[in-house]
């Protein structure tokens, strides 16, 4: 997210800010970075994934370093403006392209769901002897096909 806006600073020529911005965004990746790392490393199930490996991830690194450099380099030849102690502030809640969510709610219970009613599921009383016994397998006939030889007198003439 810093990285998207600082590249939005620097296109409303606020290079200062952008700087900052994007400085942040790569303290940001690096932490993301060695948290991937980590992970990718880890016994267990999920060991395939590799997130530093991920295309999004690895353009996002050179992504953050070129604009970076671009606006260090534009600072110094046309801006000239103080990169700021603080990051800007992010403005988190989207003003355009987005609907508004609808809240979720869970539907009211029916009144047949009583205590009594959920309790009747309780699959450890079933009855023991319900399992069912397979048929055993047909034997398949084998079928005798037709003695088909390939005929040379077709009527079929190729001019």
């Amino acid at each position: 997210a810093y990285c998207y806006h600082g590249q939005t600073l620097l296109a409303s020529d606020k290079c200062g800010e952008a700087i900052r911005s994007l400085q942040e965004s790569e303290k940001f990746f690096a932490k993301a970075e060695a948290l991937c790392k980590e992970y990718g490393e880890t016994k267990g199930p999920g060991t395939t994934a590799k997130p530093s490996g991920h295309l999004f991830f690895r353009k996002l690194g050179s992504l953050i370093k070129n604009t970076l450099e671009k606006c260090q380099r534009e600072n110094g030849f046309i801006y000239f403006q103080k990169v700021p102690a603080e990051a800007p502030q992010l403005e988190l809640k989207a003003n355009y392209g987005l609907v508004e969510p609808v809240p979720f709610e869970f539907p009211a219970l029916n009144a047949h769901w009583t205590p009594e009613t959920v309790a009747a599921f309780d699959l450890t009383k079933r009855p023991k002897d319900d399992t069912v016994k397979p048929k055993p397998d047909e034997e398949v006939k084998p079928l005798k096909e037709p003695d088909i030889k390939p005929q040379k007198d077709s009527g079929c003439q190729i001019s």
